[in-house]
């Protein structure tokens, strides 16, 4: 049995496309910035590096000489070409996250550094929760409206099943202050965040329902200073192709030292 999309492609290019005309990237810019303070405590200079963004011109002239690629299904990306690949903001959207991991692995060069960044499990689960209520209020029924996003316990896993060595998630937290859950959602689409989901409703949405959500948003996830307050979750990704020059792990059982020894304490043996 084939699984169902998540994600429709159409959407969600023409989603990224209308953006294109009004962007709204801060939270891109953030992404950008945090890579750049983990970039910065790497004692290495990178050489080849490559970029796979949605938005291009976040990204340009911040890694000179950098290919910079569109998100795609198949990367047009060379084996072992690069010493550094970035996947920024868009693993959330990816039908098939560990194959676009596996590709990314394949484009580094032995000891080659991975890092991804996108959004997290975290993000926008105040409005989730709000649209959910709201439609199910007014029309009685529930439609797909924001994606699911990975929590961050599984994603280390990601790496491991793509080959990368070191593997690492962690996440950086944001919260965004808007007037209205409206202002948000207007938000959404200059970031080209609008629902992109393959089970999404396909006709117009009533305007009732936006118009509760938004009343029960102000109600429920109140700004500190009026409006209301959003969670945006950039969850990082930083994994290493392999190489023999990298730190490998004891065989088990070959300690030379107790650990009780080196804790200076008396060890408890357990019983049957």
């Amino acid at each position: 049995m084939q699984t169902p999309a998540l994600t429709d492609p159409r959407a969600l290019a023409r989603n990224r496309a209308r953006a294109a005309r009004a962007p709204v990237t801060f939270l891109h810019d953030a992404a950008r910035d945090d890579l750049e303070d983990r970039l910065a405590m790497v004692n290495r200079t990178f050489t080849a590096p490559a970029v796979i963004s949605p938005r291009p011109e976040v990204w340009d002239g911040w890694l000179p000489g950098a290919q910079h690629v569109a998100p795609a299904e198949v990367l047009p990306l060379e084996p072992q070409a690069h010493d550094l690949v970035i996947h920024a903001m868009d693993l959330h959207w990816a039908e098939d996250p560990v194959g676009q991991l596996i590709q990314c692995r394949r484009a580094l060069k032995p000891d080659g550094l991975f890092l991804a960044v996108f959004f997290g499990g975290r993000s926008l689960q105040e409005l989730r929760a709000v649209l959910a209520r709201a439609e199910s209020e007014v029309t009685g029924g529930l439609s797909p409206r924001v994606a699911p996003m990975a929590e961050i316990r599984d994603l280390g896993a990601l790496l491991q099943r793509a080959g990368f060595a070191l593997p690492v998630a962690d996440s950086v937290t944001l919260t965004v202050h808007y007037p209205t859950a409206l202002h948000l959602m207007r938000e959404l689409r200059g970031m080209g965040e609008a629902n992109a989901l393959a089970g999404r409703l396909r006709r117009p949405t009533r305007r009732a329902v936006f118009l509760r959500a938004a009343d029960l948003y102000a109600a429920e996830a109140p700004g500190p200073q009026g409006g209301i307050a959003a969670t945006a979750e950039l969850v990082v990704l930083t994994g290493w192709a392999p190489d023999e020059t990298q730190p490998q792990p004891l065989r088990p059982g070959s300690a030379k030292q107790r650990l009780a020894d080196a804790l200076g304490t008396t060890e408890t043996p357990l019983g049957d």
